[in-house]
């Protein structure tokens, strides 16, 4: 079996059986392909049924000289991943892998944003631009909502229901599930599609595609990281700034708040509770509050 061949099947496997995103099965097959460029570079003929243990940890030996040690654990973590496949194919019995083990690194808290830095942002945003009223609705749409830059960038139109105060989004995996929006943000969305959007030259394709660039076409998720960057500077927050903060703060604000953490999860998309819990470590003021309030003790 050839290189190629093997990361052509693990890529239909991630899609079809697996329904990973096209983003997702990206990052998995370059992981693959940053081997295979290793092996090429040190004219090694070895193929995927053939490669060992010992030529792929002088492969992350290499590769850890240039990259963090969260990324040499996401990587270890793709070629794992594409050996497990090949094993569930009977191409192989073992994963050379198998005692490899990924640096160890801490979790990392997700930066957050205070409702007054977040109504800083909203409040540079020029309204007067002909993409101003579009960034408001995409700010508020990533707070409110706590959508990831993906979801955001593929929301439909279609995907509004307004009346019931919910929006339809797909998450990873093309799981789909309602997310309750505010009459504010609803708001917002309105303006910049009844205003802005219905004046716009849009391209078939893109009909019902709810944010659009100048062209008629759908946002790229590095024209989101862009527009966030750049209204983060506006508002001198010195903070490092993404698309993904505004879900973090989301999360974070409706767990200080009192929501549960069951309902966050569910409103994030999380598969599991455990991802979700990241978020009790932001913040951990208000677990005293709650041990003076509830414990009998106190």
């Amino acid at each position: 079996m050839k290189w190629q061949e093997a990361l052509n099947d693990f890529s239909l496997y991630l899609k079809i059986e697996r329904g990973m995103s096209k983003h997702t099965v990206q990052n998995y097959t370059l992981d693959v392909q940053k081997l295979i460029a290793y092996l090429e570079s040190r004219e090694m003929t070895l193929g995927p049924l053939q490669i060992t243990s010992t030529q792929i940890q002088e492969f992350i030996y290499e590769i850890a000289k240039e990259i963090n040690p969260r990324t040499q654990s996401r990587l270890i973590s793709g070629l794992r991943s594409f050996f497990d496949y090949l094993i569930f194919e009977n191409y192989l019995n073992s994963n050379p892998l198998e005692r490899i083990e990924a640096p160890k690194i801490g979790r990392k808290l997700p930066d957050t944003l205070s409702v007054n830095e977040i109504d800083l942002i909203v409040s540079v945003i020029d309204l007067s631009e002909s993409n101003g009223e579009r960034n408001r609705a995409i700010i508020e749409t990533l707070y409110s909502c706590g959508l990831r830059v993906s979801e955001l960038t593929n929301l439909k139109i279609s995907d509004l229901f307004f009346e019931e105060g919910f929006i339809k989004v797909t998450g990873k995996g093309d799981k789909q599930r309602f997310i309750p929006i505010s009459p504010l943000t609803q708001k917002y969305i309105n303006l910049y599609k009844d205003q802005v959007r219905v004046a716009m030259k849009i391209e078939a394709a893109f009909n019902d595609t709810l944010f659009l660039n100048r062209r008629g076409k759908q946002l790229t998720r590095a024209m989101i990281f862009t527009i966030v960057k750049t209204l983060g500077e506006k508002a001198e927050i010195q903070k490092n700034i993404s698309p993904h903060t505004f879900r973090h703060s989301f999360a974070t604000h409706l767990l200080e708040n009192g929501a549960d953490l069951r309902a966050i999860q569910m409103m994030l998309g999380h598969e599991s509770i455990t991802t979700t819990e990241i978020y009790m470590h932001v913040d951990t003021s208000h677990l005293k509050e709650v041990i003076n309030k509830f414990h009998p003790r106190n």
